[in-house]
């Protein structure tokens, strides 16, 4: 017989038969994730109803649709700041009031200017989702499971996103195309936006019956409602255990501000942030959202009619809920590190491969490329590998790394810089993307994207810690010592 550990029985055991709450709670959370992936994902339909609503060129089109992105570094900040402040529960509802008149605002906009200011007002609920989801969950998950709960908040982004795909590609195939006219006399791109309305309503209305992150409530000087929330998702044992061993590692620090980030005694930043910024930062320059955000138009520049190029997306999108699946059973078992380094080998070479057909294709009229039937095959091939690989590692795992990788100290303060930094490469790809294809086109692109994926290799192999199976609390502790050794380094 092999010896248990108290640690882990007295950490484990007591979630028996609170699972299934924990497992409601971490959905409802990750709802804001389904808005997430939805209000990403339905600018792919509408590019060309926005180019010709608003008379846009290349550099404006890149901004109506990176605009968002703008709003959800504003977000990310603002979100953590204020989460640490006013706790997660009330500002994800807060998120969620603005999904509602964002996604009003997109569709009944008259002119780009007006449309910009409610993409913006949607990145700022989208920034916020983005960094309060996958905390709030990895706050009330027991470490056995956390990764896998984490995980929630990746495959409601890609649920998020399929559903935007199939939904677009319904309206469209309804109306006759995105700038059809469809109900109400109002075209088919405007009521791809106000579909978004009713999740986010939804969202709204659930939130109000979540509890407030115990984390948060001992750190507010709230114990017993800490131990209330804790005993509802536990036993009160291990409520009374789990209270003050956060307390042990909240309460008797202050207020996290951006100082925290600073090794102590040094002016450097300490290395688990560089750690979290460069995960975020890689997650966008492999160009995971070129596609997500210009599936339609990528494959359109590649040949495809507009239905077809639609049907695309809604088969990506599938891949990537799939896939995602497969990536929460693995996540816990594998660990977070191995996965990165796969998934990183694994999106250069699906993009090296996409860059090498682009690039050796013939260009047709109006700049379209022509690709053989065999070519078309491999590309489409080439680019659901790519989800597939993004999918199941470095879409989910580096959410989850991000919300258990910093200590309880400044978490939220390095949560709000890494979500800057993940959104702000996000707005540098998107922006970028339409003037790399009219001016180097499909080939070179892909080319850099497939250069990302080898420097994201490297980077995981070399600097990336695991952290699967530990306890938020053993995770600080263990950032605690290191941030000592380093300062006497």
């Amino acid at each position: 017989m092999h010896e248990t550990n108290p640690e882990t029985t007295r950490s484990e055991l007591p979630f028996g038969d609170k699972v299934l709450r924990i497992v409601l709670l971490s959905l409802i959370a990750a709802l804001g994730g389904f808005l997430f992936g939805f209000d990403s994902g339905v600018i792919n339909g509408t590019v060309g109803g926005l180019q010709e609503a608003f008379d846009s060129d290349a550099v404006g089109t890149g901004f109506n649709v990176s605009s968002m992105l703008l709003g959800c570094m504003v977000g990310v900040f603002l979100a953590g700041v204020l989460a640490d402040r006013f706790g997660r529960k009330p500002v994800m509802i807060g998120a969620a009031l603005i999904f509602v008149v964002s996604a009003w605002g997109s569709g009944i906009a008259g002119i780009s200017a007006t449309f910009v200011f409610y993409r913006v007002l949607g990145g700022f609920a989208v920034g916020a989702a983005s960094v309060l989801a996958p905390a709030y969950i990895a706050e009330i998950a027991p470490a056995r499971i956390r990764g896998r709960l984490a995980c929630l908040q990746q495959l409601m982004i890609v649920i998020g996103l399929f559903s935007a795909f199939f939904s677009n590609y319904l309206i469209a195939g309804l109306a006759g195309g995105a700038s059809e006219e469809l109900w109400a006399g109002f075209d088919a791109w405007r009521w791809m936006y106000w579909v978004e309305i009713g999740p986010a309503a939804i969202f709204f209305v659930l939130l109000l019956f979540v509890p407030e992150s115990p984390r948060y409530l001992v750190a507010a000087g709230r114990m017993e409602r800490a131990r209330e929330v804790l005993e509802s998702i536990s036993s009160r044992r291990h409520a009374e255990e789990k209270v003050k061993e956060i307390y042990a590692t909240v309460l008797h620090e202050r207020k996290p501000r951006m100082t925290d980030l600073l090794t102590e005694g040094t002016r450097r930043v300490h290395p688990i942030v560089w750690a979290g910024v460069a995960l975020a930062a890689l997650q966008q320059l492999t160009g995971i959202n070129v596609v997500f955000y210009y599936g339609a138009v990528l494959w359109q520049a590649a040949g495809f009619t507009e239905a077809a190029a639609l049907l695309s997306n809604v088969i990506t999108g599938a891949v990537n809920i799939v896939f995602t699946c497969v990536a929460i059973a693995l996540v816990d078992r594998l660990g977070r590190k191995p996965l990165l380094m796969t998934g990183a080998i694994g999106q250069a070479a699906t993009l090296g491969l996409l860059a090498l057909v682009f690039g050796t294709a013939a260009a047709g009229e109006a700049g379209a490329l022509e690709l053989s039937r065999a070519a078309g095959v491999t590309a489409l091939v080439a680019a659901n590998g790519y989800i597939a690989f993004f999918a199941l590692t470095w879409g989910p795992v580096v959410w989850v790394m991000l919300g258990e990788m910093f200590p309880n100290k400044f978490r939220g303060v390095a949560l709000a810089v890494c979500g800057i930094v993940l959104w702000g490469s996000n707005f540098v790809v998107t922006m970028t993307f339409p003037l790399l294809l009219d001016s180097v086109g499909l080939g070179v692109a892909y080319g850099l994207y497939a250069f990302a994926g080898i420097v994201a290799f490297v980077f995981v192999k070399k600097f990336i810690r695991e952290t699967k199976g530990k306890t938020l609390e053993e995770l600080s502790r263990g950032n605690e010592v290191r941030e000592r050794e380093s300062g006497k380094s």
